[in-house]
Order: structure tokens, then sequence, then C-alpha cells
């Protein structure tokens, strides 16, 4: 099994591409000795990463709050080998 972090935030109205620019390159630190990380954008403003292979625990930082709809959340998981 392989820690994986998955970590969402909703975009204040019309903010997305901030939000997006502000966690990619948060992300890039925060995630640096992750196997690897991944980052979506969905509906509603939505900014998703899931990155595989994270010590437990680990998280990127709030962003700020002028950017956010609502605050962040995030939750751990194994990645289990099909």
């Amino acid at each position: 099994m392989t820690p994986t972090l998955m970590w969402e935030a909703r975009a204040a109205d019309g903010r997305r591409d901030e939000l997006l620019d502000h966690v990619r390159e948060r992300a890039a630190v925060a995630l640096a000795g992750a196997e690897r990380h991944e980052l979506f954008v969905a509906d509603g403003g939505r900014v998703v990463v899931i990155a595989v292979g994270v010590p437990a625990g680990t998280t990127l930082p709030e962003p700020p709050g002028e950017l956010l709809a609502r605050p962040p959340h995030s939750r751990g998981s194994d990645r289990v080998d099909p």
C-alpha cells in the first residue's frame, strides 16, 4: 500500500485560475518528496490535488482566504495495487 493524499479547495467566484496557480506553486514545494502528484479542476471552481507516495499527515498550506469559497479539506488514504 502507498500513502496517498487527496486535497480539495473551492475557489471564490471567478478566482479558480488564481487558486490553481497558487496551488501549483505550493504543491511543487510541499509535495517534493511524493512519488507523483497531479492537479485537477472540477465544476464549481474546485481545485483538486492527488499526491501518491507522501508521508502520513502531509497536506498543502492553506491558500489566501480571498481565493476561497470555503476552506480546503484533505484526507489521506492508501493506494492499493489491483
